[in-house]
Order: structure tokens, then sequence, then C-alpha cells
């Protein structure tokens, strides 16, 4: 993996924990039913290396939770 591959697994790593701490607090109801698809989204896209695919989903469960 290079420099570039390393760093923007850290930031969606980073991102994801933001995330998942945000859906973690969020009172149960639709928005964080949603935000959780989103998020099971966002872990599959960077499971497959996908990590354009995993910031789309995780500004998606981001918004849910607004």
């Amino acid at each position: 993996m290079n420099e570039h591959n390393q760093n923007e697994e850290s930031q969606t790593v980073k991102h994801m924990a933001s995330v998942k701490a945000a859906w973690d607090k969020a009172p149960e109801g639709p928005k964080k039913a949603t935000a959780l698809k989103h998020y099971q989204a966002a872990e599959k896209a960077h499971e497959a290396d996908n990590d354009e695919e995993a910031h789309k989903e995780l500004k998606e469960a981001s918004r849910a939770l607004m």
C-alpha cells in the first residue's frame, strides 16, 4: 500500500469512527435506522477498498442523523 492509499485508509477509518460515535449517541427512531443503513453500506465499501463510496455513504449517514 502506498502512502496515498494509507492516508486515504486512515481518513476513512477516522470518518467511520466519527459517524459511529454520532450514531451511538442518537436517539432511537427512523433517522437512526436510516443512518445505520448508510453506515453498513460504508463498511461494505470500505472492505471492498472503495473509499470514495465509503465517504459518500458516511456523509449520507451523518445527514440522516441531523
